[in-house]
């Protein structure tokens, strides 16, 4: 059963309200209140489909009573019809309707407006009551969605970093002098890419790309990969084909960032010197520059079959020297200060 609650402090009124509403609408129960305290207890507790609320009350006065009404989450969707015996005139409304209320009747009240007035109430709660019903269902099914949505991203991100770790590891049994050096490139390279503040997705992309920045050697036979001493100019030409090779092998994989495109230019130097395709300065990618700088600087501080490490002081050295020649400026600068400030550490086995 529908309730309509009316809120007046002279009883004679509510017999009459309750009186007429329940001979007029007898689906209908009439509540009653002799007091705004009691009138906001009883719709919170009963949740009546329309208020009748008499504003010249003591204590409390129907706008107090309708301002608390509708800033309690429990009865502010509640319809509120102010009942007043005074004139209601364009000040006493506006404070009204600033307190909330949804419509106005003068007393003495007539029986037909009143019925009319409380029609329009129960239609309009009615309505607002199957719009907030969908809109919560539709709220719940975004939420669903979000969730399972969040979950399959998840599982494609563990997806695409078991692949990336195969083909990781898939080079390093082949070339196990070079085991590691992905990883402590891609350390490095996110490390300098934090440092020059870019965004997580770039982030993200630098650190996949990194780590698969050498995939292409897999087309090098091992005995050049791992020979010890001189290479031939020959062997240093195949050597050189490691960043297309890459290229070619990631290039067809749906990766959300440019990684194929990484791979390929992380030899390249921004005075057009580089290979595979002798890219100059903003041609090359920033990741790829990024990444070339962590990969001089890994690799001259790196043990190789053909030589000792050389130390980090000369990598420094060498990527210093040649800032804006062949290297990133911005790269250089945040890498030698990830060295020299901030005691940079791979944390990872080497």
């Amino acid at each position: 059963m529908k309730k309509i609650l009316a809120i007046d402090d002279i009883k004679e009124n509510l017999v009459a309200i309750k009186e007429t509403i329940e001979d007029l609408m007898p689906d209908y129960l009439v509540l009653t209140a002799q007091s705004g305290k009691e009138g906001l207890k009883i719709a919170r507790d009963e949740h009546p489909d329309t208020i009748l609320l008499d504003i010249v009350m003591p204590e409390m006065d129907g706008y107090e009573v309708c301002k608390k009404l509708k800033e309690d989450e429990l009865t502010r969707h509640i319809p509120i019809i102010v009942l007043t015996a005074i004139r209601i005139d364009t000040e006493s409304k506006i404070q009204g309707l600033e307190v909330g209320a949804d419509a106005f009747l003068s007393k003495p009240i007539d029986t037909e407006e009143l019925i009319a007035q409380i029609n329009v109430m129960l239609r309009i709660k009615k309505a607002e009551d199957e719009l907030r019903a969908e809109r919560e269902l539709l709220d719940e099914k975004v939420k669903e969605r979000t969730k399972e949505l969040k979950e399959s991203q998840e599982k494609l991100q563990k997806t695409l970093n078991d692949i990336v770790i195969a083909l990781t590891s898939t080079l390093e049994i082949r070339d196990p002098y070079t085991a590691g050096h992905q990883k402590r490139v891609s350390a490095l390279s996110c490390a300098i890419a934090q440092e020059l503040e870019l965004s997580k997705d770039k982030i993200e992309c630098v650190r996949i790309a990194a780590l698969l920045h050498d995939i292409g050697k897999i087309y090098i036979p091992s005995e050049i990969l791992s020979k010890p001493g001189a290479i031939s100019p020959l062997e240093y030409e195949m050597i050189r084909t490691h960043p297309a090779g890459g290229y070619n092998i990631l290039k067809d994989i749906d990766f959300p960032w440019p990684i194929a495109k990484v791979v390929k230019q992380h030899h390249e130097r921004l005075d057009g010197s580089g290979y595979p395709d002798g890219l100059k300065g903003d041609e090359i990618l920033l990741e790829a520059r990024i990444i070339a700088v962590a990969d001089v600087v890994e690799a001259m501080n790196s043990p190789r079959p053909y030589r000792s490490t050389l130390g980090i002081l000369r990598a420094l050295k060498e990527i210093e020297d040649n800032s804006g020649v062949f290297y990133d400026a911005e790269a250089v600068q945040a890498c030698i200060k990830l060295f020299k400030w901030k005691k940079f550490d791979y944390c990872i086995d080497r």
